[in-house]
């Protein structure tokens, strides 16, 4: 790798950390410049702007929680998937000790009623999250493995809503009990309603 793409590499690394602690709006291009020891010069020679930066960082974060996702409901039956998607996304923030929360959904509070290239682009992946699920969540369904009283997107865009709201309420309280209350709770709601006797 040469020295350019080492920069580039290195600018995009030290903008995701700080981006995902600080924010958008309050992580400066000095800031940038200071983390990656990068000159100015040499960070217009790889990005027209701050954004230009910012929204490489979305779109590789994009694609890995993409590819994680996908690599967890992939799983031997819909049910297992999805179950093994909530565990790993308690671990993961556990882990973090619920510092940062979810990348997404923190541009989206930031930057959804100011600038709408990030608005775009961050409702786009969520909207590609919101499939994945309602695949499997149909998949499901059709196995008898989950409720099929409410149809498939629904319950796909209150998984996504609801864990979203819980990792927002977990970081701010660094505990994982409104995360963990959450998952069980929507592994509840995915169940067969059972039939009055």
């Amino acid at each position: 790798m040469h020295d350019g793409t080492l920069t580039r590499e290195r600018l995009i690394r030290e903008a995701t950390k700080l981006v995902e602690h600080r924010g958008f709006a309050s992580t400066s291009l000095s800031d940038l410049l200071s983390a990656a020891d990068v000159k100015k010069g040499a960070f217009y020679h790889h990005f027209a702007s701050k954004d230009d930066l910012c929204l490489e960082v979305l779109e590789r974060e994009k694609d890995r929680f993409l590819e994680w996702l996908s690599r967890l409901l992939d799983a031997p039956t819909p049910r297992e998937g999805l179950e093994r998607f909530f565990r790993a996304a308690l671990a993961l923030h556990k882990k973090r000790r619920f510092i940062g929360g979810c990348l997404f959904g923190n541009i989206a509070l930031e930057t959804s009623d100011t600038s709408p290239r990030y608005a775009e682009f961050v409702e786009g992946v969520f909207s590609e999250w919101t499939a994945k699920l309602e695949t499997v969540i149909r998949e499901g369904q059709k196995a008898s493995e989950i409720r099929r009283d409410v149809p498939p997107d629904v319950l796909a865009q209150v998984t996504v809503a609801a864990i979203e709201g819980a990792i927002m309420l977990s970081r701010l309280r660094k505990d994982d009990r409104p995360m963990k209350t959450t998952l069980e709770t929507l592994t509840v709601l995915l169940d067969q309603p059972h039939k009055a006797a």
